[in-house]
């Protein structure tokens, strides 16, 4: 791995245990071994690397689902829904990292005032609805799921995931003992008539 790399990776779980703002690049320095000098050579700033991990969180994320959904063949569209859930819990689970710095609120604010921090947050997320909502038209494709706007379900079927996900992320509830529950309340939302 290289230095760049590896300031990158104790930059993510630095961000993610005490966000943007209370992050210091000097405890950076410390987790990493690398000067501050070095990691202002690969990043020009707090910011910068910020972005620089925002963007890789995103990729990773992304990648993942898109890997996992090319090496699925899914029964019907239901169960695609059902098996995207089940996944969004599952990697949530192997890489709360990523998960908790997207649900830190600085990120947000931070992305009021930068572009590109609300650029990358948003191709996060839109890329996540965009899997729920291919789920959602394949059911509805195949009779699986009912007459329901694609987009604004598949919004609904991703903020109920990421909730728990979040409910996890701050060890408020274990989203693991509700997976089925979540999954059923799903499969009646989306049901044919």
């Amino acid at each position: 791995m290289s230095k760049k790399e590896s300031i990158l990776k104790a930059a993510t779980w630095l961000f993610a245990k005490k966000g943007f703002k209370d992050a210091s690049m000097a405890e950076l320095s410390k987790l990493t071994g690398a000067a501050e000098g070095t990691i202002f050579y690969h990043f020009k700033n707090k910011e910068t690397l910020f972005l620089a991990v925002l963007e890789t969180v995103k990729l990773k994320i992304i990648n993942d689902f898109n890997g996992y959904t090319a090496r699925k063949h899914f029964q019907n569209g239901l169960k695609m829904v059902e098996e995207v859930v089940s996944f969004y819990l599952y990697l949530a689970g192997h890489s709360p990292d990523l998960f908790m710095l997207l649900h830190r609120h600085d990120a947000y604010e931070l992305a009021e005032v930068n572009p590109i921090c609300r650029e990358y947050l948003e191709d996060t997320y839109n890329g996540l609805v965009d899997i729920f909502e291919k789920a959602v038209n394949l059911g509805k494709k195949d009779g699986t799921i009912g007459a329901v706007p694609a987009r604004k379900m598949a919004l609904i079927l991703f903020t109920l995931t990421d909730g728990l996900v979040r409910f996890n992320s701050y060890n408020l509830y274990n989203a693991g003992a509700l997976s089925s529950e979540l999954i059923a309340s799903c499969r009646r939302m989306l049901a044919s008539d």
